[in-house]
């Protein structure tokens, strides 16, 4: 395809999504996502729940949010992963990284982060993490476990999340072999959509997301210009390729965008499932022309 096409194919589709979010919008809604309250589907007597018929319609119109009947991600088996972490870029701020320092996190009431941090591992504690400096267009690295032991199903089961500007997440779970919705499970838009290829390694194996994240774009009066854009890696395969995100994410719903979604810090979330996080940086992604 020509390039000059190809762009203007993502920008006709960065303004159809401006215009149907524009119809999410509506006055009243609840304008921050609550991701303590994703009391995510799991195991109902015996059989495990993969999602719902009753949720809002997609702005997509074919899908329900956490729709059962969305098709499964097709599985590709990741190529090989070093056992320790590679270094980061000299210009990343490292939020994770050797030893036990956590000084780049905060909990979400400005208090000291509760998560415990050792040699360089960082494992879910109660309540969601912050960091303390905030972003806008990012590059982040993230690698996480989740345990090796196999406990619960679907969304039960090694979950955790990335949430970029702390609004935008994507999904932490151990999707081996562990059927959910399609866009809960693991590098998925949460909520969203799913990720192109489910790439999970086996439980207690450690994965990499790497993620290129091109922050909201706000009109005066704090319209909607652009939405949110993102490109996901998983253990080095793409799974969303310059996707815009309709809004915030959360459980059931779709949030509106608001002015206060143009920057934020990243967090991880606390979903009562233990998951370690390790080689954690970020870099902030300038314009063309802008060292000095």
């Amino acid at each position: 395809m020509n390039p000059m096409n190809l762009m203007n194919t993502r920008t006709c589709a960065a303004a159809a999504v401006v215009a149907v979010i524009s119809l999410l919008a509506g006055p009243g809604e609840s304008q921050i996502p609550n991701p303590e309250s994703q009391a995510a589907a799991g195991t109902r007597g015996q059989q495990p729940v993969l999602g719902y018929d009753d949720t809002p319609m997609q702005p997509n119109g074919r899908w329900r949010i956490h729709d059962s009947r969305r098709p499964q991600p097709s599985l590709v088996t990741p190529g090989s992963m070093s056992s320790s972490p590679t270094a980061a870029p000299s210009d990343a701020i490292v939020l994770v990284g050797e030893g036990d320092d956590l000084s780049a996190w905060q909990n979400a009431d400005g208090s000291k982060a509760s998560w415990a941090m050792k040699n360089g591992v960082l494992e879910t504690g109660k309540g969601m993490i912050h960091t303390k400096t905030e972003f806008t267009d990012l590059q982040l690295h993230v690698e996480f476990a989740t345990p090796s032991a196999v406990k619960g199903d679907s969304q039960e089961r090694g979950n955790s999340g990335v949430f970029l500007l702390g609004k935008f997440e994507i999904q932490v779970l151990d999707s081996y072999r562990n059927p959910t919705y399609p866009d809960g499970q693991a590098a998925a838009m949460y909520g969203q959509y799913p990720p192109l290829v489910n790439a999970s390694r086996k439980p207690g194996e450690w994965q990499a997301y790497d993620i290129v994240f091109t922050a909201p774009r706000l009109a005066r009066g704090g319209t909607l210009d652009k939405p949110a854009i993102v490109t996901v890696f998983h253990n080095g395969i793409v799974v969303h390729n310059a996707t815009p995100f309709w809004g915030p994410t959360a459980h059931k719903k779709i949030e509106p965008y608001t002015p206060d979604t143009a920057k934020g810090p990243i967090a991880l979330q606390d979903h009562g499932n233990p998951v370690r996080y390790r080689n954690v940086w970020i870099r902030a992604i300038n314009g063309y022309d802008s060292a000095t």
